[in-house]
């Protein structure tokens, strides 16, 4: 038996027991002395009679005893072992209250403590987890340390972009890590000043922004620093596309200007008055205002299709006539260069599109894989299809692709050989307006190529329009 009821309950039973002894050895005792002239059988009835009475008692007072203890002093011993269990983290537990009229006011109050106890740790559990979701899902890189230098907290994106794990990371300092030199260049600086510090790093192939600033508690106490890198790679390229496409175009653009500008001066200066001189110098003009007007319709064409808001007229169309449209466009230039064209279409394929752009982007594609071909050659036009898509291969005879420029080959203004594409008369934007199209169709464009052999380009449209 544990517990205050008990304990209390053996020592009433052995205290009264003592009592009720002492007091009939003393009625005993006084009994002996008053009745020295009772004979022994007699004296012997007395004894059994007192020894009876004495007993009943005693149990009697046990029972009143124990009832009167059970009433008082159990609910308290109930009591601390629920307060025992809530002390040991089980919130679920609950002191027993009795329906009998008697109010255990500790009882209720440790239930109470109990469901509030329950309630807060529900609370925090909802909020820890709400952290530990937000700081895996916040898509940057966290890695905090407390005061003494050691790393108490970081997520799975910084432990993804780093290639360390978790338990590489907890508790170590940041000079023991071996983070990137820039990142702990910073983390040195945020210690030392104390302030908010700011970087950008290189780390392999990708740019991050590192911030590290130091954590400071309600009443300006030091609790350590955070760091929190962002990965702007997709920025850093972005912005060097910008920076290659503003110089494409300053270069395209100021190329035909200055040979229109040199030839206009050259006239003036006296050389219209030779009339062959004249004729050849116009001529240059004119091609060199057609490439200018060529360049500047490409740019809008490109800048109008990226525009927000730029949208398809969807017809069902039948890519056999589109073929044989943009085949018939580009008819004279393979004439000029005594190519032919030799088209393999399964039967009438159709697909959800809009006819003047696939057309467009037919013509992008022969147009490319006649300046890039050697005379004499082929090209030839496959066109299949699977349960959802229409696939059409352009096949090429040219001088090929390196591997290596492959991935660039759709940007704008890039080409694989400059000199020979601007003598073909092209701006460098056909391949990337061809990308965008298809792309606008929700379809896919890939190119496979192997040099000295040629190039494939591949289009997968699908047949019904999202």
């Amino acid at each position: 038996m544990r517990g205050l009821y008990s304990r209390l309950f053996i020592a009433f039973a052995i205290l009264l027991f003592i009592l009720l002894t002492g007091l009939g050895v003393v009625l005993g005792q006084f009994f002996h002395l008053i009745d020295n002239g009772i004979n022994l059988q007699v004296q012997r009835k007395y004894w059994v009679f007192l020894f009876a009475i004495l007993l009943t008692a005693y149990f009697i007072s046990i029972v009143v005893c124990a009832r009167v203890i059970k009433q008082y002093a159990k609910p308290i011993d109930l009591v601390s072992e629920t307060a025992e269990k809530i002390a040991r983290g089980d919130y679920l537990a609950r002191a027993q209250i009795d329906d009998n009229g008697n109010h255990n006011e500790l009882g209720v109050a440790v239930n109470q403590i109990a469901r509030n106890l329950q309630e807060t740790s529900i609370l925090r559990a909802m909020e820890k987890e709400r952290l530990k979701t937000l700081i895996e899902s916040m898509g940057s890189g966290l890695l905090m340390f407390g005061r003494e230098g050691s790393v108490n907290l970081v997520n799975g994106v910084f432990e993804k972009t780093f290639g360390f794990k978790r338990d590489e990371l907890m508790g170590k300092t940041f000079m023991d890590i071996g983070l990137p030199e820039g990142i702990g260049s910073l983390i040195e600086d945020v210690f030392l000043t104390e302030e908010v510090h700011e970087r950008q790093i290189r780390n392999d192939q990708s740019h991050f922004n590192v911030y590290g600033a130091p954590v400071i508690g309600h009443y300006g106490n030091w609790l350590g620093i955070i760091v929190v890198t962002h990965d702007i790679t997709k920025l850093v390229r972005l912005e060097e596309i910008r920076k290659d496409f503003v110089a494409n175009v300053s270069h395209e653009l100021r190329t035909p200007i200055t040979s229109i500008k040199g030839f206009t001066e050259t006239l003036l200066d006296g050389a219209m008055n030779d009339p062959a001189t004249l004729k050849e110098f116009l001529g240059i003009i004119q091609k060199e205002s057609d490439r200018l007007h060529l360049l500047i319709i490409d740019l809008l064409e490109l800048s109008g299709i990226e525009r927000e808001g730029f949208q398809l007229q969807y017809s069902n169309v039948v890519i056999s006539d589109i073929v044989d449209n943009a085949v018939e466009i580009v008819n004279g230039m393979l004439e000029k260069r005594n190519m032919n064209i030799v088209t393999d279409i399964q039967s009438e394929i159709s697909v959800e599109a809009d006819s003047d752009r696939l057309i467009q982007v037919m013509v992008n594609l022969l147009t490319n894989a006649i300046s890039y071909s050697k005379e004499h050659t082929t090209i030839t036009i496959e066109v299949f299809e699977t349960i959802d898509e229409a696939i059409i291969n352009v096949k090429d005879e040219g001088m090929g692709i390196n591997q290596a420029e492959l991935p660039r080959l759709f940007e704008r203004f890039y080409r694989v050989d400059r000199a020979r594409s601007r003598d073909s008369g092209g701006t460098g934007l056909g391949l990337a307006i061809v990308k965008h199209l298809i792309e606008a169709h929700g379809g896919k464009v890939t190119v496979e190529s192997e040099l000295g052999v040629g190039s494939v380009f591949t289009i997968r449209l699908q047949k019904k329009s999202a």
